[in-house]
């Protein structure tokens, strides 16, 4: 193993508690992110979440353990895998999302553990008491036990009592964490092993290094009010960056400048407020390596995924070429002043000289409006490149919140989607589902196994 150091670094985590909390603790908001990592009964692969808020912690973790799934299984298998793998899975999960925020130069990890003596660390072989069998519709009398018996834990547990007892343990290893984790399984089913996951990944980030690519580190990440994770918080978890948009890049909004995401990411994020244009979601996120993608809606995070590998494939010329006609149009008007277009076209990689660029501009500009559309553009350099996505594929979704689901049954439900020969925007309250599909499928039309549209909230 590399050289570890055990330390206990009160600064370090009195500044991240003030990150991810403000500057007090809401005692109410704290107890609904006190759970730990556990699976359905009736899904074996699936997280349940407790209470509201921690979905900014759960839904991507989600996502990871699923990209863990659909690499090492099939459909047929997933009902029969056994609690040994699945926590497995979940210790996968958490080490990508630790790496992601290492620092790709120089990567050292620190992981946040509660203090080995203290009660609410489990060992190992204590893991199989701390999952709370409460997720079937039959079982209700022994949830209630069981949520009762966690409240009052909770309370004799308070923030300030969990924040005293952390530790941390460093290594230049990502092998070493997930050896740690391995070794400590039942401490992340325990009370507090989404927070201590997250504390990991901020801890292993940096303070500085979030503060720096947050928009408002002013803000908490964690809303006082009603406990949701801000975007900065789902990007970290996501992306390994605390960036507070999910467009490509950078963008120039009246002289400030506003980052996104960097690079295509492994996993994918959808919202629904898209369609609002409250946000835009860039190619980065909207086509991810593998076809896994988080989806927002106003309150909530679920997941939505496909063993379909056609539906991501790298960037084509022509996606490429729309990302970066959309970074010299930041308002979304779909066109850009007529002087950009050897900019755009140097970008690309394409021929930039400039008695060929004042032939283009003349060419795609005819009526000298000093504008150059986005259509024109790809008609005349991109023109008619074929669609690999199929027109038929299965989707399946996840929401770990036992509410949302029929009988209280936290499962992936399965949709047979179709894309239809013409663009039919739906928009409607009562379909959020299809609308969010339609952010990144315009032509979608899906009927899903349960006979109505799953829950995003």
């Amino acid at each position: 193993m590399a050289e570890n150091v055990i330390t206990s670094d009160d600064e370090l985590l009195k500044d991240i508690k003030k990150l991810l909390w403000g500057s007090t603790v809401k005692e109410d908001v704290f107890k609904r992110w006190a759970q730990g990592f556990y699976f359905s009964i009736d899904e074996p692969t699936a997280l349940v979440q407790r209470e509201g808020g921690p979905c900014a912690v759960i839904a991507p973790v989600q996502a990871f353990i699923l990209k863990q799934l659909l690499l090492e299984s099939d459909v047929i298998t997933w009902k029969a895998i056994k609690a040994e793998k699945c926590d497995q899975l979940l210790v996968k999960a958490m080490t990508e999302i630790i790496n992601q925020a290492a620092d790709v130069q120089d990567p050292k990890y620190s992981v946040v553990h509660a203090n080995d003596s203290n009660g609410f660390a489990s060992s190992k072989e204590g893991s199989k008491s701390t999952e709370p069998a409460i997720n079937s519709a039959q079982d209700t009398s022994e949830s209630s036990r069981v949520s009762e018996t966690q409240v009052t834990k909770q309370s004799s547990l308070e923030s300030d009592v969990f924040h005293s007892q952390l530790r941390i343990f460093t290594t230049s290893s990502i092998d070493d964490v997930e050896d740690f984790f391995t070794e400590r399984i039942g401490m992340l089913k325990d009370q507090y092993g989404i927070l201590l996951l997250l504390y990991t990944v901020m801890c292993t980030k940096g303070v500085s290094e979030v503060r720096f690519e947050m928009s408002d580190p002013a803000e908490p990440m964690i809303d006082s009010t009603y406990g949701y994770g801000s975007q900065s918080l789902i990007n970290l978890m996501l992306t390994g960056r605390a960036v507070g948009h999910v467009w490509d890049h950078d963008q120039d909004v009246g002289g400030l400048k506003l980052s996104g995401i960097n690079k295509q990411n492994t996993v994918g994020f959808l919202a629904l407020l898209e369609y609002l244009r409250y946000c835009e979601v860039g190619v980065f996120l909207k086509s991810p390596s593998h076809p896994i993608w988080v989806l927002g809606s106003e309150t909530h995070l679920t997941v939505l995924f496909s063993t379909e590998k056609k539906l991501v494939s790298p960037e084509t010329p022509a996606e490429q070429a729309q990302r970066i006609f959309k970074r010299f149009d930041p308002d979304g008007n779909n066109f850009i002043s007529a002087n950009l277009l050897q900019d755009v076209l140097a970008e690309l990689g394409l021929v930039a000289d400039a008695e060929y660029v004042d032939i283009m501009r003349k060419k795609l500009d005819g009526e000298n409006l000093g504008i150059i559309l986005l259509a024109s553009f790809m008609d005349e350099f991109f023109p008619e490149e074929p669609c690999m996505c199929p027109d038929t594929f299965v989707l399946y979704h996840y929401n770990g919140l036992q509410r949302s689901n029929p009988e209280n049954r936290v499962k992936y439900h399965k949709g047979q989607a179709v894309l239809l020969e013409c663009t039919v925007k739906c928009i409607m309250d009562s379909n959020p589902m299809l609308t969010v599909l339609q952010t990144k499928w315009p032509r979608i039309e899906i009927q899903w196994d349960i006979g109505r549209n799953p829950s995003l909230n």
